[in-house]
C-alpha cells in the first residue's frame, strides 16, 4: 500500500462501506477466550454498545458478526474493520496531521500495536495479557482520524480507549488526555473488569499499553539489569562479580521477555521459563535468547556447564515453570537469584498457566470452567513457592519483580512473610528514592542514526554529572553510563527507534535540552517524544510494587500518582494519562505517565524544565515525607540547586520515646 493510500484510510476513519470480512490469522498470537460473564440482557447491552460507532444501515449484519465475536472471544473487537495497511512506528512526516504534536502521538501508538511488538495486536493488546490500547477496531480508526484533523488549539479526550472527541483548548493545553480503568472503587474487582471491559464501557490500559509509550521489551531490560546487579552485589556472598551466577525466572512475553537479554547484560546465566512456544519463537528470534530447551535433563546439563565456565548465556525452557524448579531442587542445582514475570496481576485470564497442563487445556478451562481453572492456578502456585522455598533454604535470594507473585501465593494459602519485594530492597532505596527511574525517549524519525547520535550525547551528559555528582549518587551514574555505551552493542530495538535510560530529574532535563538543542541544530532530523514508564519514582501508587518501600502507612494512598497527572497536565506535557490497573492488577493501583514532544523551540525547552522538574521531585517529596532516608538527602539537594522548591520535611522522632 502506498502513502497516498495509507493516509487516505486514516483520514477516512470508521469507513462509510463496510470492509471485506477480515480471516482469523492463526500466525499471530491471540488473546485468550475471555470469561463468558455477561447476562443475556448485558450481552445485548454490549451489543447496542458496539453498534453505536456505525451507521443504521450496517446494524443487521454487524449485530450477527458481534454476537459471535462475544460468543467466540468474550468481546468485541470488530476484526472487520482491522486496517489493511500495515501498522508501525513510520517516520513521522508520513502521517497525515495539522498538529506535529499529534503526528508523534500517532507514532507512539502505532508503535503499540505493531505487531512485532505487541503481544495480541488483533486484539489491540499490547502487553500483560490485557493491556489494551483501545477495546475494538473502531475506537482505533476513529482515534487516528482525530489525531490527523486536530489542531494545537484542540484537545482529545480518550475515556478507556473510546475517543469523547476534540474539545477546543489551547496551545500549552496537552493534545491528549488518556484515562484507562477510572473506576468508582467499589467497582475495581477483577471480574468487575472481566464485565465492564466486555460490555465495552473500560479497559485495562497497563501502564504504558494504553498511554502510548511502550517500547517493546527494552522498556524494562535496564530496570531488570541494575535490578539482577545490585542483588548480586548485595545478597550473592563472596561475589566480586556475577559469572556464573544462575538466574531464574518465567516469562518471556511483553514485559518480562527483557529478562534473558538483561541476565546476559548482567553477566549472569539467565534461565527462564514460558509455556507458550510463539513467545519463545519471538524472543529467539529477535535474538533476546541465546538457546531453547524443550527436555529439563538436557537444560539442566546446560546450565551446569554455563556455570562451570562462567558464562553469560541466555537459556529458555519451553515449558511450565514449576516443572523446571521442581527439576532443580531434584538436581541439586546452585541458584543464587530468583523471581517470577509471569502476569499474575490477571492469574486467570491468561497470565498464569497451571502446572499440568497444556496451553491449549489451560485456554479450554479458563473459558468453559473458570472455577475449576483457578482452583489449578492456585495448585500450582503452592507448588511453584514450596520449590521456592527449598532453594532459599540453601542460600537463593528470591525476590518478588512487582508481577502480584506474592500477592497471589498468600491469597493461595501460602505463607510470603519475609519474601521481599525487590522494591523493598533494591529499587525503592538504591534508585526511586534518589530520583532515578527508566526516562525515555523515541526519535520520530524511525531512523537509527537519530538514534545513535542521542546514545552519544545523553553519554556525554551523564559523564559530566558524574564528575561532579555527590558519592550517594556515583554508582548509579556509574552504571547508567555503562548501558548507555553498550545500548547500541545490545540491540535493544524493537519497534521504535527508542532507548530507555534510567536518570534523575537533574539527568533528565539536562539530556532533554541537549536533544532539543540537536533537533533545532538539525543535527536530528525530527521530533523526539520523552516520556517515562510509569514504573518510576512518582508515577504510579502501588503498596505491592513502586511504593513498597513507602512505610508511614500511606501506601495505601494514591494522591501522589493523581497529583502527577494533574501537574505535568499543566506543565506542558503534550499528552498526559491516568490508569487504573498495570503491573500488579486491577484494583491493587493507581499510576500515571505522559508524552512530551521535543521539536527544537524554545517553548520546548520551558516545558522540559518545568514539567520533568516536576515528574520527579513531586514524587521525592513524597518518599522524603515518608522518612526515607535518601529521599530526605535527594530532596534537600533539589531544593538546593531551585530556591523555589520548598518542601515539608519530616521530622524524626526518637524511638527511645516508645519503650
Amino acid at each position: 500500500m502506498g502513502l497516498t493510500s495509507f493516509q487516505k484510510m486514516v483520514l477516512e476513519g470508521i469507513p462509510l462501506r463496510l470492509p471485506a470480512l477480515r480471516p482469523y490469522d492463526i500466525s499471530v498470537n491471540h488473546a485468550p477466550k475471555r470469561k463468558d460473564i455477561l447476562t443475556a440482557d448485558e450481552k445485548k447491552l454490549a451489543l447496542r454498545n458496539a453498534l453505536r460507532y456505525f451507521d443504521k444501515r450496517h446494524h443487521a449484519v454487524l449485530l450477527k458478526e458481534f454476537a459471535e465475536e462475544l460468543n467466540a472471544f468474550g468481546r468485541i473487537y470488530m476484526h472487520r474493520f482491522r486496517p489493511d495497511y500495515k501498522i508501525y512506528a513510520r517516520p513521522v512526516g508520513e502521517y497525515p496531521c495539522k498538529s506535529k504534536q499529534a503526528a508523534a502521538i500517532m507514532h507512539m501508538l502505532s508503535n503499540n500495536l505493531d505487531e512485532v511488538v505487541a503481544q495480541h495486536p488483533h486484539e489491540l493488546i499490547t502487553y500483560g495479557g490485557n493491556g489494551a490500547v483501545f477495546q475494538n477496531w473502531a475506537q482505533y480508526l476513529l482515534t487516528m482520524k482525530y489525531l490527523a484533523e486536530m489542531t494545537n488549539e484542540q484537545t482529545l479526550v480518550l475515556y478507556s480507549g473510546h475517543p469523547m472527541g476534540l474539545f477546543p483548548s489551547h496551545k500549552d493545553a496537552p493534545r491528549v488526555v488518556v484515562t484507562n480503568g477510572m473506576m468508582v472503587p467499589n467497582y475495581s474487582k477483577p471480574d468487575d473488569w472481566e464485565r465492564f471491559n466486555a460490555l465495552g464501557v473500560t479497559q485495562y490500559g497497563q501502564m504504558t499499553a494504553g498511554s502510548f509509550m511502550y517500547i517493546g521489551p527494552q522498556g524494562i531490560v535496564h530496570g531488570t539489569t541494575i535490578t539482577i546487579l545490585n542483588a548480586g552485589r548485595k545478597f550473592v556472598k563472596g561475589k566480586t562479580d556475577l559469572a556464573g551466577t544462575v538466574f531464574v525466572s518465567a516469562g518471556l512475553g511483553g514485559m518480562s521477555g527483557a529478562q534473558p537479554k538483561a541476565a546476559k547484560i548482567a553477566g549472569v546465566i539467565g534461565v527462564i521459563a514460558e509455556i507458550n512456544p510463539m513467545a519463545i519463537q519471538t524472543r529467539y528470534s529477535q535474538g533476546w535468547v541465546d538457546e531453547v530447551y524443550k527436555d529439563l535433563e538436557e537444560l539442566i546439563s546446560r546450565i551446569v556447564k554455563a556455570k562451570s565456565g562462567k558464562e553469560a548465556v541466555s537459556l529458555a525452557y519451553q515449558g511450565n515453570v514449576v516443572d523446571l524448579w521442581e527439576k532443580l531442587v531434584e538436581k541439586n542445582v546452585k541458584v543464587e537469584l530468583g523471581t517470577d514475570q509471569t502476569s499474575l496481576h490477571n492469574p486467570f485470564s491468561g497470565g498464569y498457566y497451571p502446572v499440568g497442563l497444556s496451553l491449549e487445556e489451560s485456554k479450554r478451562m479458563m473459558a468453559e470452567r473458570p472455577e475449576q481453572f483457578k482452583k489449578e492456578v492456585q495448585r500450582s502456585l503452592l507448588r511453584h513457592v514450596a520449590s521456592i522455598r527449598k532453594m532459599r533454604s540453601r542460600g537463593m535470594y528470591f525476590f518478588d519483580y512487582g508481577n502480584a507473585f506474592l500477592l497471589e501465593v498468600a491469597r493461595a494459602g501460602a505463607d510470603v512473610s519475609g519474601y521481599p519485594s525487590y522494591v523493598q530492597d533494591i529499587l525503592g532505596p538504591m534508585y526511586f528514592d534518589y530520583g532515578f527511574g527508566p526516562f525515555r525517549w523515541v526519535c520520530t524519525s524511525a531512523n537509527p542514526k537519530d538514534l545513535e547520535l542521542t546514545d552519544k550525547i545523553a553519554q556525554g551528559v551523564l559523564e559530566k554529572m558524574r564528575s561532579s555528582a555527590p558519592k550517594e549518587i556515583k554508582r548509579q551514574l556509574t552504571d547508567n553510563i555503562h548501558w548507555i555505551k553498550e545500548a547500541q552493542k545490545n540491540k535493544l530495538v524493537v519497534g521504535s527507534q527508542a532507548r530507555i535510560l534510567y536518570a534523575d530529574a537533574e539527568g533528565r532535563m539536562k539530556i532533554a535540552t541537549a536533544f532539543n538543542r540537536a533537533i533545532r541544530l538539525k543535527k536530528i532530523s525530527a521530533p523526539i517524544v520523552l516520556g517515562r514508564d510509569h514504573h518510576d519514582v512518582s508515577g504510579t501508587d502501588s503498596p505491592y510494587r513502586e511504593t513498597a518501600n513507602i512505610h508511614d502507612g500511606s501506601q495505601f494512598t494514591a494522591d501522589m500518582a493523581v497529583h502527577n497527572f494533574a501537574g505535568d497536565a499543566f506543565r506542558g506535557a503534550t499528552w498526559v494519562s491516568l490508569h487504573n490497573g498495570g503491573g500488579v492488577g486491577w484494583g491493587e493501583v493507581i499510576n500515571g505517565g505522559f508524552g512530551l514532544v521535543l521539536d527544537g523551540s524554545k517553548d520546548a525547552d520551558r516545558k522540559l524544565k518545568s514539567m520533568l522538574f516536576w515528574d520527579v521531585n513531586n514524587g521525592i517529596a513524597r518518599r522524603s515525607w515518608a522518612r526515607n532516608p535518601e529521599a530526605v538527602f535527594a530532596i534537600k539537594r533539589a531544593m538546593k540547586l531551585e530556591k523555589k522548591l520548598k518542601v515539608t520535611l519530616p521530622n524524626l522522632v526518637d524511638d527511645q520515646l516508645f519503650t
